[in-house]
């Protein structure tokens, strides 16, 4: 082995751990700030620990997920405004839980580089925690992985795993039928697909990320990088007030492919299909300029982007006023988009106003 002062170390090959360390400590009060009962310990240990009864669980189901915020990450690295990208990783998860029923319990996430900034990466994970404590979840551990020669520099990338539980028996989607109608909550923008095509959108129109957006306050890149909406807390307000049969995330895939995820199989039901009046909402000014500039048809529109609404919820005929009201105090702009019928997948009336 090496002796002397010229001996090669670790930080020489790229990786400071002392960094990491710095980091840990920086971040440890937002990961503190979103604990929640069931919370066993903090950071710091080889794995997080959560107690199920504690939490409130008798008959649990545990419900996992895991995304990524996808090329939505290449506009926060471009513009240096990464704030708030972490709370689009944790919506994207705690969003699809919900889905199923469930209440997100923790969160993890995974940050890798290729030269941690302590700083920025601070600024990023505190982002995720201010997520974490919108949905309820707690920030329970993480992994950050500096690799030199992995990413250029100044990139990094995100990844995030939500865990949430249920009592047995409460799973969604249940009894979905004919007749029931669908309710839409508003996006907060594009949340977080379909950046591809966005960011060839914006290299079209010839407009720099500092540019004043064309279609609300502020630059482009802010506009662009409003974060996704989280509907947690308003989407099991309305499950425990009973009548919601399910609820779909409208993300990859956008109106048209999401809401059949809740359908039940034809087997079952001879065939359902989600009724939706395109002439329900006004189509918001982002989406508008995208079409435009893009020259993109409606179907195109419909398939690639949430349109203006971020989650769907499908619910008992005779519950649609009440829950219509509990959601709008909750804080929601909701919309009757339409019924379920017979027929299949997503049946469009009318167009995009």
């Amino acid at each position: 082995m090496a002796t002397g002062h010229n001996g090669l170390t670790y930080a020489d090959a790229g990786v400071d751990i002392d960094a990491g360390n710095a980091l840990v400590d920086r971040i440890k009060p937002a990961a503190k700030a979103t604990a929640r009962p069931g919370v066993m310990g903090g950071l710091g240990g080889f794995g997080a620990l959560f107690d199920l009864k504690a939490a409130g669980y008798t008959d649990p189901v545990l419900v996992a997920a895991t995304d990524g915020v996808g090329t939505k990450l290449r506009i926060a690295i471009d513009t240096g405004l990464v704030d708030t990208i972490g709370i689009d990783l944790v919506a994207m998860c705690v969003n699809d839980l919900v889905c199923q029923g469930a209440e997100p319990l923790f969160f993890l996430d995974y940050f890798a580089t290729g030269k941690l900034d302590v700083a920025e990466a601070t600024r990023i994970i505190s982002g995720i925690a201010r997520g974490c404590a919108q949905a309820g979840c707690a920030l329970i551990g993480g992994e950050t992985a500096e690799m030199p020669g992995m990413y250029h520099k100044g990139d990094f990338d995100l990844a995030g795993f939500a865990v949430g539980a249920m009592e047995c028996g409460t799973e969604l989607p249940v009894g979905v039928q004919s007749g029931d109608v669908l309710l839409g909550l508003a996006s907060s923008g594009v949340h977080s697909n379909g950046y591809s095509f966005v960011r060839k959108v914006v290299e079209l129109s010839g407009l720099g990320w500092d540019a004043p957006s064309p279609f609300s306050h502020g630059t482009l890149g802010e506009a662009l990088l409003t974060p996704t909406r989280l509907y947690v807390r308003q989407a099991l307000a309305a499950i425990r007030a009973g009548g919601v049969h399910g609820l779909a995330h409208i993300t990859g895939g956008g109106l048209t492919e999401n809401p059949p995820r809740v359908l039940p199989a034809p087997s079952e039901t001879g065939g359902l299909a989600c009724q939706i009046d395109l002439g329900a909402w006004q189509l918001p000014p982002v989406f508008r300029w995208l079409a435009t500039t893009a020259n993109m048809s409606e179907p195109e529109l419909l398939k690639t982007f949430n349109c203006g609404i971020g989650m769907i919820l499908v619910v008992a005929e005779d519950r649609a006023d009440a829950l219509t009201d509990l959601l709008t105090l909750e804080g929601e702009t909701v919309t009757r988009l339409g019924t379920i019928v017979k027929g299949q997948g997503v049946v469009y009336k009318g167009h995009l106003l």
